[in-house]
């Protein structure tokens, strides 16, 4: 498997809004290498009657049933929100235009 390198983590970096100083970069990128080679330690131990998952064991829901029940009305829901405009929450934009 490849290297992660220090350009990888500065282009994951942009990509997730994230600034990383010149540390930072080098840091995560000895780690994000680390991670790699534990992985792909337990992919060569692992043979083909093991099969891949992500989680060692089995997930079930343990949440009860979502039964919706005393809902705000809309003016209610926005009179107590700091800016709304045309009946939605007004909040800041925090994207760039891109």
């Amino acid at each position: 498997m490849s290297a992660i390198t220090r350009e990888d983590v500065a282009h994951l970096a942009r990509l997730a809004h994230i600034r990383m100083d010149e540390n930072e970069l080098d840091k995560m990128s000895g780690e994000l290498a680390f991670i790699m080679d534990a992985i792909t330690s337990v992919s060569e131990v692992a043979g083909q009657d093991v099969p891949r998952t992500s989680h060692p064991i089995p997930l079930r829901n343990v949440f009860r049933e979502d039964v919706p029940s005393g809902m705000l009305t809309q003016e209610q829901a926005l009179a107590m929100a700091p800016d709304a405009e045309d009946g939605q929450f007004k909040v800041p934009a925090i994207l760039d235009g891109e």
